[in-house]
């Protein structure tokens, strides 16, 4: 006959190790840096920004429209024209009146930055500003 003491490690070997409070743990971590992760759209294309002294850093929730020095709009990696940016500016003042930031290459014509700064005004935004660098 074994002693009790050797029944009972036997009995303990068999058992292991529960990881699923380990696991719930995890998932729980994941979720919520995923529901607090802030994401920031980009436009998509590389824009030479002009150079301003008066240049400021504005807040993350903003809706980004490049305009590249072939004259294309550019939203979220897709060209939009100018047509296509009241529809975009329109969904954005939804969620809450977002600012709209116009990233325009230095090369752009100063027509062509108009009509998007206007098609911006009229689908409701309050502030419209250019994107610059800081000399």
């Amino acid at each position: 006959m074994q002693s009790r003491l050797q029944q009972r490690l036997e009995q303990q070997e068999a058992q292991g190790i529960d990881m699923s409070p380990l696991i719930d743990v995890v998932f729980i971590l994941l979720i919520f840096f995923i529901v607090t992760t802030v994401f920031v759209r980009e436009t998509g294309v590389e824009v030479d920004k002009p150079q301003a002294v008066s240049a400021t850093t504005l807040e993350q929730n903003v809706i980004l429209i490049a305009v590249t020095d072939t004259g294309d709009v550019v939203y979220d990696g897709s060209n939009i024209g100018v047509a296509g940016v009241r529809a975009i500016v329109a969904q954005g003042q939804d969620k809450g009146g977002r600012p709209v930031v116009i990233q325009a290459d230095r090369l752009v014509e100063a027509e062509r930055l108009l009509a998007v700064i206007d098609e911006a005004k009229l689908a409701g935004a309050e502030q419209v500003s250019i994107a610059a660098l800081k000399p």
